[in-house]
């Protein structure tokens, strides 16, 4: 059967070049099948493998068999003080430098803490009603910065230590109070996993400044011991560890640790061991990490940074594939920069502003360029003219790697220049704070994506902790790379196209969406075809939207005929949304949504949707997105 026009009959809009329709796949074929042959002439189709993680011997290690020794020794249970030193006292308990990281902290939220209220995702907690008490029912954002002692890096950008140092003091006391438990042998709480206590000792190790010159002097032997005990239970605990991220953040916290304190090197040979083998399972061969969350990579990309820092401090070289991991998860998370600087809407994440995003890129001190290819990290990017397309081609993370898992298949986002024209709701990972707890799992939905919607369905079934279910098993990706004139600049348009599985075994329908990007950036062409998932189509029909939540700033406005809408960018540039095709059981809508920004707070925006009913045969909906004048 001869393949129809990407958009048919469109009137009032320029006409499309027929293209060749991409063959859906049958059965549970791989994450994303390699495709074997070019399908079009004077294009050049990339057939995309599958992604795998890293392992420790895709590094150089070169490790000593005495420290390999010492690590086994240490991790049987033998004290670090004994493998060190067996015939002389343990040395007493002290820091054996001080750390100065590259990665300063917001200067804002630090001065919020020194006028005494923390800034949580877009709330204000004052101190006094921090609740530190591991029997708190806490929003996971307030856990994280209350038990993980993120708010040190603020405060420490905020001023000098003789106004700073008196209020991380007081803070410590009362967190000591409540969670010191640990130096006893009993830890309970939410401060008591291996991420957050790994978050907190790496926070005490790198900005100890803060903690042990207070104007309290038994506070410091307090601390000390507080750090001590915190490294101890780690090193019982971190093994138990099942999330990647969370044992990653563990094994840094160990090898600092082993450092920093005296009699450490077996403690920091063990560490280090663990930290390789914890981030070759994380990071896939291109450098994303597995559970595919922007916000994932750039903790990955703190975390070495510190613990760097921690080497640097004493006059070791850390190993190398630390540095190799950094220069390898750097350019996957540039790829996914819009035109304003900042980060999409992925996985959980929210819109990361580009001055939060530059802080760490500025500390990491790799100097790259974006990856031309996110494609195993499950992305695909075009940049035209002064837009940018980010397209995801990929299922949702595995359930073993999902943190804030979204059934987000074939979303895409659109920027033009500082203008962000279609986004994902994102933020799930930052809900609890300005943004409601409640609607966490909303924010993880196929509804809260651009992207078709089938009855109401999430593509991929989403569950409670961030975790997914079953739904997308199969993703056939193909992109054509646009021609190129004597300048290298594009002169043909960006042709994206995937498909998957994810309504196959509900509704025994495929969902292929066809994005095609124009040389000037000024044109996005796209249409969804449901196809019938076995050799003949059910009868009967089944609701369907195809949804475009747009920016914030973005004003709509429908057209009499309902067939099209025009959309005013706060940039003052003007684009206009067409229906094409013969749609007649659809309309297109103007609905109320929400955009969550970097900072974790909620925007009131607006959502175009394309809803109606479609065969359980089949059908093909066809959209043009075009900037007039």
């Amino acid at each position: 059967m001869k393949p129809e026009p990407l958009i048919r009959d469109h009137a009032a809009l320029d006409p499309m070049p027929s293209q060749p329709a991409l063959p859906l796949p049958r059965g549970k074929e791989p994450l994303i099948r390699a495709v074997a042959e070019a399908r079009y002439e004077d294009e050049t189709v990339e057939p995309l493998g599958s992604a795998r993680a890293l392992v420790p011997a895709d590094f150089a290690r070169n490790e000593k068999p005495f420290d390999a020794a010492l690590a086994w020794a240490y991790r049987l249970g033998i004290p670090g003080a004994m493998l060190s030193a067996p015939l002389r006292k343990p040395a007493k308990l002290r820091l054996l430098a001080t750390v100065a990281s590259p990665f300063a902290g917001d200067r804002s939220r630090g001065k919020a803490i020194r006028a005494g209220y923390f800034l949580i995702e877009g709330l204000r907690l004052p101190l006094a009603d921090a609740d530190f008490a591991p029997t708190a029912h806490l929003p996971r954002p307030q856990q994280k910065l209350l038990h993980g002692f993120s708010w040190l890096r603020d405060l420490a950008a905020a001023g000098q230590r003789e106004s700073t140092a008196p209020i991380a003091e007081a803070l410590c006391a009362r967190w000591l109070d409540a969670n010191g438990e640990v130096l006893r042998g009993k830890a309970a709480g939410p401060a008591w996993n291996v991420e957050r206590a790994a978050q907190r000792m790496l926070a005490w190790l790198v900005h100890a400044p803060l903690v042990l010159s207070g104007e309290d002097p038994a506070m410091r032997p307090r601390m000390l011991r507080a750090i001590e005990g915190t490294a101890r239970w780690l090193d019982r605990n971190v093994g138990k560890e099942t999330d990647r991220l969370g044992a990653a953040h563990g094994w840094a916290a160990i090898a600092a640790a082993g450092l920093l304190l005296p009699d450490g090197r077996p403690r920091r040979v063990f560490g280090e061991a663990g930290l390789l083998r914890a981030l070759g399972e994380m990071v896939s061969e291109e450098g994303g990490v597995l559970s595919r969350s922007p916000l994932a990579q750039m903790q990955a990309i703190a975390m070495i940074v510190d613990l760097e820092a921690c080497y640097a401090a004493v006059g070791r070289i850390p190993p190398p594939a630390l540095r190799v991991l950094l220069e390898l998860l750097v350019p996957p998370l540039l790829a996914l920069r819009h035109g304003d600087g900042g980060l999409g809407s992925w996985q959980g994440a929210g819109a990361t502003s580009a001055h939060a995003l530059a802080r760490l890129l500025e500390a990491s001190g790799v100097r790259t360029r974006p990856a031309r290819e996110t494609r195993h990290w499950g992305y695909q990017v075009a940049a035209a003219g002064k837009s940018v397309l980010q397209f995801d081609a990929a299922p949702p993370p595995r359930p073993r790697d999902a943190r804030f898992g979204c059934a987000s298949t074939l979303a895409f986002e659109l920027s033009h220049g500082q203008s962000r024209i279609v986004v994902n709701c994102g933020g799930a990972e930052l809900a609890g704070g300005a943004t409601p707890a409640r609607i966490e799992q909303g924010l993880r939905g196929t509804s809260a994506h651009s992207t078709l919607v089938l009855d109401d369905a999430n593509s991929t079934a989403i569950l409670l902790g961030g975790q997914i279910g079953k739904g997308v098993e199969a993703v056939d990706t193909v992109r054509s790379a646009p021609a190129r004139d004597a300048d290298g600049r594009a002169s043909r348009a960006v042709r994206l196209e995937a498909s998957h599985d994810g309504y196959a075994a509900r509704y025994a329908l495929l969902h292929r969406r066809t994005l095609m990007l124009s040389a000037d950036g000024e044109e996005l062409r796209g249409e969804d075809v449901l196809e019938p998932a076995g050799k003949r189509g059910k009868r009967g029909k089944v609701g369907f939207a195809i949804r475009f939540h747009l920016g914030a700033g973005v004003e709509a406005g429908l057209s009499a005929d309902r067939r099209g809408a025009g959309l005013a960018l706060p940039d003052g540039s003007y684009w206009q949304m067409r229906l094409g095709g013969d749609i007649a059981a659809a309309e297109l809508v103007l609905e109320e949504s929400l955009w969550v920004d970097g900072e974790g707070r909620p925007h009131g925006t607006q959502q175009l949707v394309i809803e109606g009913l479609a065969s359980r045969g089949g059908g093909r909906f066809p959209w043009l997105l075009k900037r007039m004048g």
